[in-house]
């Protein structure tokens, strides 16, 4: 779920110290400094999707371990799938996002008949630290090295 500063700005990673944003700029050119629709658009040229697990839930502040578990509704992948039948890779934004995943959407998916790379990768959240940005960049890079590039394809 979005933090109550990303709720606040309406924008995906909204809070000024989460690192997705300088991730983006690094690997694609969507950083920070750029106006927030043109980001969005420099993902979506480069076939990456931002989509959150949740729809809705219950907590207290922003941290997603404050989660109310009998609050939880997922977000409808199974439609997402339908219609972009071309995803294939599903990157998650930390452990979290991963174990919501498996347990509320993945057998959903599973029964289209639908397979995916699934991959954790480290949190983008002020509240881990325990990368420096660097090595966030460098395990983010995964998402680079299979992003669809909708402009070769075409």
């Amino acid at each position: 779920m979005p933090s109550e500063a990303s709720l606040l700005k309406q924008e995906y990673y909204g809070h000024n110290q989460n690192s997705f944003w300088p991730i983006m700029g690094a690997l694609f050119g969507a950083g920070p400094d750029i106006p927030y629709e043109q980001r969005k658009q420099i993902l979506i040229d480069h076939g990456i999707a931002v989509w959150d697990v949740l729809q809705s839930c219950s907590r207290q502040g922003s941290l997603d371990a404050n989660i109310r578990p009998e609050t939880v509704k997922a977000n409808e992948f199974t439609h997402l799938f339908k219609h972009f039948s071309g995803i294939k890779h599903i990157f998650f934004n930390g452990s979290m996002a991963e174990t919501l995943f498996r347990r509320h959407c993945l057998s959903a998916c599973k029964n289209l008949g639908l397979t995916f790379e699934l991959l954790r990768l480290p949190s983008t959240s002020p509240a881990h630290a325990s990368l420096t940005l660097a090595e966030k960049i460098s395990r983010w890079q995964a998402v680079k090295t299979r992003a669809f590039n909708l402009e070769k394809s075409a």
